[in-house]
C-alpha cells in the first residue's frame, strides 16, 4: 500500500500562496502576516511540504530556521485541516527530526501552544533549564539600534 502522502525539502513544490494563506489566516502565532515576510522567511529557512500521493496537492508545511552544524528552530508548522487527525503533524516532525540527524545538530527547539504531545512522540521535551532561556522580544519594524564605543 502507498503511503497517502510524501515529505519533500523540494523548494519548487512548495504552494507559496497556500503555505501564506494558511499561516496568515489560520496560524495564531501568525495571523495576519503579511506576504513579504512569509516570502522572506521561506527564502531564508529549510523548508518541508507534505503532499497527497493522489493530487500532488500540499496538505502541511514546517519550517527549520538553522546554521546546519549546531542549531535549528522548528517553526511555522502546519497541517490543512482536510488532512488533520491521520498523523501528518507527527510524521512532518519525524521528517524533519530524521532530515537534521546527519548535520549532528546540537538541539532542535520549538514553541507550541497546544501540540505538545504530537512533538514528545517524535522525542521532544520541555527544556531541562529554562532558567538558562532567554528571549529578546521585537515589535514589528524595530531594528535594534547598536552602538560601540572601544
Amino acid at each position: 500500500m502507498t503511503a497517502p502522502y510524501e515529505i519533500s525539502t523540494d523548494p519548487a513544490r512548495l504552494d507559496i500562496p497556500l503555505i501564506h494563506h494558511w499561516l496568515s489566516t489560520d496560524a495564531y502565532w501568525a495571523l495576519d502576516r503579511p506576504r513579504p515576510k512569509t516570502d522572506a522567511a521561506i527564502a531564508a529557512s529549510l523548508n518541508f511540504g507534505a503532499y497527497s500521493t493522489t493530487t500532488g496537492a500540499q496538505l502541511a508545511y514546517a519550517r527549520l530556521v538553522t546554521d546546519h552544524a549546531t542549531f535549528a528552530w522548528l517553526c511555522d508548522v502546519y497541517v490543512s485541516p482536510t488532512a488533520r487527525g491521520q498523523g501528518l503533524g507527527t510524521a512532518l516532525a519525524t521528517a524533519v527530526r530524521d532530515h537534521c540527524r546527519p548535520l549532528g545538530l546540537r538541539r532542535i527547539l520549538l514553541a507550541t501552544h497546544d501540540a505538545h504531545g504530537v512533538y514528545a512522540k517524535v522525542g521532544f521535551e520541555p527544556l531541562a533549564e529554562p532558567e538558562r532561556w532567554m528571549a529578546l522580544v521585537m515589535g514589528a519594524g524595530q531594528v535594534p539600534s547598536v552602538t560601540q564605543r572601544l
